[in-house]
């Protein structure tokens, strides 16, 4: 820990008092808006429930701690597409590009959008429907991380929100700032802290709140269109805190040749303090095979999840994901497909990602080869 440099020290405890009153409060459970803030898109981070925030790299970091998206310096593109609760109709399609910028640092760009399918328009004087409108929920992010040291990276973001209902619509900004640090005698103990979805206010306006009706004191009457002012409402702001250890199974814990861990297991443990909603505490673990093959599952535990009569998520608080990648050709790009699900009680249909990513040139360190 000496090699914990004075300003980062500093920079991880202003975070963590400037945002303690952020922890979860019961008064205000509901009161948020844009929930699509809290969703993940990448299926490496979701077979986990994103408890890697300490070890997680890549593009798929924009989603859980930007900080490790400087963890591995590489051109990398990812495409995801889930599906949400089986059957509802409900789908989420995602692009994710990073590129280095010099030695040390990454920038990267996430888009994310969410369609709802066909959805029956009615009214007072049509119950029965009058057609049918989407839903379109839209999140631009765009992202920076550097590492200031073999030990420390640190990121920060912002997100474009756009959500379109119909007639009406609203837009918002959200910022977020993540730090990862690693030690340890092989460079396999990472902790992590990130905040985010930290922003603007929301507000839905649009010709969809406008109303017909009569000028009664008039004489004649005559038509008038009257508009009914929407609430505002706040981002689903939260701190997260992690910490992972890797142990290498085997004797060798390197093959000579490539310099990758042949047996590699990750624990990780993670806790979430949500403004709005129940904090969340987990436990999970992934092993990992020679960088070509990967298990992960984890647990999440929130208040009342075992009592389906209280319970305020609609997850069961497991996960589980597998990937598999290989190079195209010697020399060639990495490519990785990801998937992940995570049961729900209700309704029992599940959440199902899928994730494609291709790593061209990556310069990751030998330690943190791993599929996190």
């Amino acid at each position: 820990m000496k090699k914990f440099s004075n300003s980062t020290l500093i920079a991880v405890c202003a975070l963590g008092i400037s945002f303690s009153s952020l922890a979860g409060n019961k008064d205000r459970v509901g009161q948020s808006g844009a929930p699509e803030m809290l969703i993940n898109p990448w299926a490496r981070t979701t077979g986990v429930f994103g408890l890697n925030n300490a070890c997680v790299s890549g593009i798929e970091a924009m989603k859980t701690n930007i900080a490790g998206l400087a963890a591995d310096t590489a051109l990398e593109v990812g495409l995801t597409h889930g599906v949400y609760l089986t059957g509802t109709g409900i789908n989420i399609n995602n692009l994710g590009i990073a590129t280095p910028v010099g030695s040390s640092s990454v920038i990267g760009l996430n888009v994310m959008s969410m369609n709802f399918g066909d959805i029956t328009e009615t009214n007072y004087f049509n119950p029965d429907g009058i057609g049918t409108y989407h839903p379109q929920f839209l999140n631009v992010q765009l992202g920076f991380a550097r590492q200031f040291s073999t030990h420390v990276n640190a990121g920060a973001a912002a997100t474009y929100v756009s959500e379109q209902i119909n007639s009406v619509n609203a837009l918002g900004l959200a910022f977020e700032g993540g730090i990862q640090y690693i030690t340890g005698k092989n460079d396999n103990f990472h902790l992590g802290i990130t905040l985010r979805n930290l922003g603007t206010n929301m507000r839905f306006t649009g010709n969809g709140f406008a109303v017909n009706g009569e000028q009664a004191e008039a004489s004649p009457t005559f038509a008038v269109t009257q508009r009914v002012p929407s609430d505002k409402f706040e981002m689903p702001t939260y701190l997260n805190l992690g910490a992972s250890y890797d142990i290498y199974l085997d004797e060798h814990r390197l093959v000579s040749a490539d310099s990758v861990p042949v047996h590699k297991l990750t624990l990780m443990g993670n806790f979430t303090s949500n403004s709005f909603i129940n904090d969340y505490l987990g436990l999970g673990a992934e092993y990992c095979y020679r960088n070509m093959f990967s298990l992960r599952a984890a647990y999440r535990y929130e208040n009342g999840i075992g009592n389906s009569a209280t319970t305020a998520t609609m997850y069961t608080g497991l996960a589980m994901g597998v990937s598999v990648q290989s190079h195209l050709g010697v020399g060639g790009p990495m490519l990785a497909i990801d998937y992940s699900f995570r049961p729900t009680q209700r309704p029992a249909n599940g959440v199902h990602m899928f994730s494609l990513r291709f790593t061209r040139n990556s310069k990751k360190k030998d330690n943190s080869q791993s599929l996190d």
